[in-house]
């Protein structure tokens, strides 16, 4: 076993939650990946973000993302076309008209919530092998990781779109 102290053990953990990640996106059926109407992980997180402040110009989003313009014109594209219904709405800033705002539609926030709902889902069908007590240790874990990062992120280490 790694001493705690080297960055051995800090890099297992992080490795292991990195796989953790990973196996819960390659679970998702590919019949279900390329379903019309199913979310990628970015346009999920476009959602996400505007869920927590919306409007947001596109240049914000753009930052927050952490893409070049031209991938977020294929994203907003695809938020507003690519779906049943429009999941984001766009207009002219009224502040400034070199600006475009997004905004989430009511399409959107419903598939929002549809997607955490589907990935919460799945991810209760994994913990139902865990036994109590490491049920327990894992909400513990999560909950402390959890507030490290919301820390960071209020200290201004957090990304780019809370640092302006």
């Amino acid at each position: 076993m790694s001493d705690p102290q080297t960055g051995a053990s800090f890099t297992q953990m992080a490795t292991e939650i990195f796989r953790l990640a990973k196996l819960s996106w390659q679970r998702q059926p590919a019949s279900r990946r390329q379903r019309e109407n199913e979310l990628t992980e970015t346009q999920f997180l476009t959602l996400d973000m505007l869920t927590r402040g919306d409007p947001r110009n596109v240049g914000e989003l753009q930052r927050a993302m952490q893409v070049v313009p031209a991938q977020m014109s294929r994203l907003i594209r695809s938020l507003e076309n690519d779906f049943e219904a429009p999941l984001i709405r766009c207009e002219l800033n009224p502040d400034d008209k070199r600006k475009i705002d997004v905004r989430l539609t009511e399409t959107g926030r419903k598939v929002h919530a549809q997607f955490i709902q589907e990935r919460i889902a799945r991810t209760v069908e994994l913990l139902r092998h865990l036994s109590e007590e490491d049920r327990q240790d894992f909400i513990r874990v999560c909950g402390r990781m959890r507030s490290i990062y919301e820390r960071d992120e209020s200290a201004g280490h957090g990304p780019p779109e809370q640092r302006a």
